[in-house]
């Protein structure tokens, strides 16, 4: 019975650990100023669920900010078909870009890149 209630503990606990890195929360203006103003690592992923670029992107990021290293990491997701004021705000014209910021300050950006090693190279940035 301790056995069974031991392996019960540790599945939710599973469960709850990868649900909490599921995916990025929704882009808001005001939710991303305040991480700015608390001088927090940020990766704005700009995202359209028909881009293929995108769908490649989303579980290499995900992957990553599992790591122990990128926990920190604020992930924030642009949807790019209905925030348009955002992509202007970010100055974007494609979906596929990753942008990272420590605080205020933008300390990197790619489009299009689908390479697990360039991505991370991108994220470090923002720590």
């Amino acid at each position: 019975m301790k056995a069974l209630l031991k392996s019960l503990l540790l599945a939710s606990s599973l469960i709850v650990a990868v649900t909490a890195f599921a995916e990025p929360a929704a882009f808001t203006h005001s939710g991303f100023n305040q991480l700015q103003k608390e001088g927090k690592s940020i990766l704005v992923e700009v995202h359209a669920p028909w881009c293929p670029t995108c769908r490649a992107q989303a579980p290499i990021v995900d992957m990553l900010l599992k790591k122990k290293e990128y926990q920190s990491i604020n992930a924030l997701r642009v949807d790019f078909d209905s925030q348009k004021d955002a992509l202007k705000a970010f100055n974007v014209s494609k979906q596929s870009t990753l942008i990272v910021y420590k605080g205020s300050k933008e300390m990197g950006r790619s489009t299009g890149d689908t390479s697990p090693a360039s991505i991370e190279k991108l994220i470090q940035n923002a720590i």
